[in-house]
């Protein structure tokens, strides 16, 4: 064994004990959609004292903090997102109704002087003794309801809610007052109350003006009247006072509540809310592992009956990469969402793709040295994993690339899938160049190994390397009927995008969507006609099974969801919620914009780094290739009806990934062949890099299609339309990146003016593709 395979070994051995050691150790951070619980976005807004800007947010933050931890949720996050936003995450809390109107109230509390009423016309009796105050001027009056709807006359504010030390709800059988909250001031504050109550006792017992308003959030919650006992001038020294008004248990626990987490220094609004049950978690984690299961065993399976003997060891590197990502994903405490469950199975399947990439590269190695040297097997592999390390890197920056616009324009879970993806990425790389380069090259040190192909796997030339070998076919005689093809099937795609449109989800264009589940099966129409009855004509309902259906409306307010609840349950029988997502119209615009923008980057981001690494033709017909596979993938949702959301991005954003990894896998081949021939044309080596690198094409996508099948049928409704948006993305991307972008690059070639023969000056630098002698051939 080598020096290289030991260092290679050990770290991989350390790797892996990090990792289980992480994983008995630690549990991961599920988000609200797999352990259910709410999640409110909250828009702070301008007020007419205060700006809406990174400083009141902060202050927001704090409030809204104090608030939650009042009351009593397990593990709350309140964070800022952006300038202007508070994320707000509930875990267990499935009603978000009384949370968001606590969280959402600015509560601004001020105690003022009452001045009387509008239409009081009686003289003022002017006490002896009244002391001055200039809260009276007629400046600084207001007119607010009081308690019972009748306008006061109030002066201006003498005491504010920053004053109050303390507030606590109180029940006071004895005398019938029923609750009441009971506030205790600070020094400064008690003798501001002091002051305002003495200046209200100045005037007779039955005058509006010995009493003292009480204001929250500009509406009068209590004006009680200074006690005839109190003295003008003398005022209540104790700097307590209580607030009455027919308060329930629950209004006066609230009440306490926001007063004692202080005001929020700017009003804020509810512009997006998920509500997502436990038992919809628990089904979703549930299902997913399955899929995992399954869908890992098949490729693992898959990849050995493939490369036999180094199958099995890629496969229980994979076992490896699987427990390496999963201790990742908790060391660094990301948030693992729905989304990102998917994203952690779907990534087992696509790490399969460096080992068949190095795998493929060292057959052909073992093919021109058998019987050349007495190390074929050791030397092949070797050479095979370096020379398959570029194509590597290339294919997987380009998913990188794709992770990070989902990181940084995505919302919510769809970060979390970004996370995931990229997590995946990294690991996956570690996984096939360190695990599983140093279980095959130990393996290959063994005699046995060595002197039976049929048992290690490399010897063998392959099923589909064996065929095209046999027939040769001459592809691309004829390049631009792909095209053709090509451009057929995309203007079927933008026909129905067109004829059907695009059923977008409240995501982008504002509303709200609820899943409900019933007791008894509901069919659509009936479930339809009962909405509209209730006054819900234009409610889109689908059902996902007999007593599931999913209610969509643009009405987003609690009374429209109550009264469809009770519509449902008149049919149904008992009804329960188990999702409730809701986007405000302007957060609706914004992600829409941030979608646009986010597939805008992804295709400027590919194209530079393509044309860095390649030839600019090169990275013109990859991303062609990748706008071919976008648009196709687009219309067919639309010819099918399904929704455009967050889920679908991620997927998009995915497919993009992944067809430009095929792309630059056959163009990292052409670039090597086109290369060892200055100044011959671009079609035999194209031709032959496509031949080269089929097997390697099939094998990765048979590896992914396993998984993305377990998902699609075992994943959940939940996951059923990211499954298959990623089963069409790689079908397509696997035509494109040989019948879309070999075409479009033979075709820009053809009009340079050398007629497309790589010159001397071209050929590739040590490190960018050119790899040593293989005894490949044109």
């Amino acid at each position: 064994m080598t020096r290289a395979t030991t260092v290679r070994a050990v770290l991989a051995a350390v790797v892996l004990l990090v990792s289980l050691f992480v994983t008995l150790t630690m549990s991961p951070r599920l988000g609200l959609d797999l352990q259910g619980g709410t999640r409110l976005v909250l828009q702070a807004k301008d007020s007419p004292t205060a700006k809406a800007d990174r400083e009141s947010t902060d202050r927001t933050v704090e409030v809204l903090r104090q608030r939650i931890d009042a009351l009593g949720v397990a593990e709350p996050t309140v964070t800022r997102s952006g300038e202007d936003r508070v994320l707000v995450e509930l875990p267990d809390v499935t009603d978000p109704r009384e949370a968001a109107e606590v969280l959402g109230r600015t509560a601004q509390l001020t105690f003022h002087p009452v001045l009387g009423v509008p239409d009081d016309a009686a003289p003022d009796p002017k006490p002896e003794s009244k002391p001055k105050s200039g809260s009276e001027s007629e400046s600084a009056e207001l007119v607010l309801p009081d308690e019972s709807g009748g306008p006061l006359r109030l002066g201006a504010p003498d005491l504010s809610g920053a004053g109050v030390e303390d507030a606590r709800a109180e029940f006071d059988g004895q005398r019938g007052a029923g609750w009441s909250v009971s506030l205790d001031f600070r020094d400064d504050a008690s003798r501001d109350w002091t002051r305002l109550t003495g200046e209200a006792a100045c005037h007779p017992p039955q005058d509006e003006r010995r009493r003292v308003a009480i204001v929250l959030d500009e509406k009068v919650i209590s004006s009680p009247r200074v006690s005839p006992s109190v003295t003008c001038g003398a005022g209540l020294p104790s700097g307590t006072t209580q607030i009455t008004g027919s308060f329930s248990a629950d209004e006066a626990k609230n009440l306490a509540l926001l007063i004692k987490g202080g005001a929020l220094p700017v009003p804020v609004e509810v512009v997006e809310q998920r509500t997502v049950g436990p038992t919809l978690g628990a089904e979703a984690i549930s299902a997913s592992a399955r899929a995992a299961v399954i869908g890992a065993g098949l490729t693992a399976l898959f990849i050995t009956f493939v490369y036999r003997l180094f199958g099995g060891l890629a496969a229980l590197a994979l076992a490896g990469y699987t427990l390496i990502s999963y201790a990742a994903l908790v060391a660094l405490g990301v948030t693992l969402t729905l989304p990102g469950l998917a994203g952690f199975v779907l990534a087992i399947g696509m790490a399969v793709d460096a080992n068949v990439l190095a795998f493929e590269r060292a057959r052909e190695e073992y093919a021109s040295r058998s019987g050349r040297t007495s190390r074929p097997l050791r030397s092949a592999l070797a050479a095979g994993f370096r020379n398959a390390r570029t194509a590597v890197v290339d294919s997987n920056v380009t998913t990188l690339l794709a992770a990070g616009l989902l990181f940084g324009l995505g919302s919510g879970p769809v970060k979390g899938f970004g996370v995931t993806l990229a997590i995946g990425v990294l690991v996956s790389m570690f996984s096939a160049l360190v695990i599983a380069r140093a279980l095959t090259e130990m393996a290959a040190g063994s005699r046995f190994v060595t002197d039976f192909p049929g048992v290690n796997g490399i010897g063998l030339r392959g099923r589909v390397r064996t065929y095209l070998t046999r027939r040769a076919p001459q592809l691309f005689r004829r390049s631009r009927r792909w095209l053709g093809v090509s451009t057929v099937v995309v203007a079927l795609a933008v026909l129905g995008v067109t004829l059907r449109g695009l059923n977008l989800g409240v995501e982008f264009t504002g509303g709200r969507l609820m899943e409900y589940t019933t007791s008894r099966p509901v069919g659509i129409d009936t479930a339809r006609t009962a909405l509209a009855d209730a006054g819900f004509a234009d409610a889109e309902v689908t059902t996902a099974g007999e007593r599931e259906l999913s209610v969509r409306t643009g009405d987003t307010g609690e009374r429209a969801e109550a009264a469809i609840r009770n519509a449902l349950s008149a049919e149904g029988g008992a009804t329960t919620k188990v999702r409730d997502d809701l986007i405000g119209p302007s957060l609706g615009d914004e992600l829409r914009r941030h979608a646009f923008i986010a597939l805008g980057i992804a295709v400027g981001a590919q194209l530079l780094y393509l044309a860095v690494r390649f030839r600019w033709s090169f990275a013109v017909a990859s991303v062609t290739a990748m706008v071919h596979d976008v648009v196709i993938l687009v219309g067919v949702f639309a010819w099918l009806g399904r929704p455009i959301d967050g889920i679908f991005l991620a997927a998009l954003l995915t497919v993009i990934g992944y067809s430009v990894n095929d792309s630059v896998v056959v163009f990292d081949r052409v670039r090597e062949l086109w290369a060892r021939r200055p100044g011959s044309p671009l079609l035999p080596a194209a031709r032959a890099a496509v031949l080269q690198t089929v097997p390697r094409t099939v094998n990765t996508g048979m590896g992914a299609l396993f998984i993305l099948t377990a998902l699609a049928v075992l994943g959940g409704d939940s996951l059923r339309d990211f499954a298959l948006a990623l089963l069409i993305g790689i079908c397509v991307g696997t035509y494109s990146s040989v019948f879309t972008a070999v075409p479009v690059a033979l075709a820009m070639e053809s009009r340079r003016k050398d007629g497309g023969h790589m010159g001397q000056r071209e050929r590739p630098k040590p490190g960018r593709g050119r790899a040593a002698d293989n005894g490949a051939r044109v």
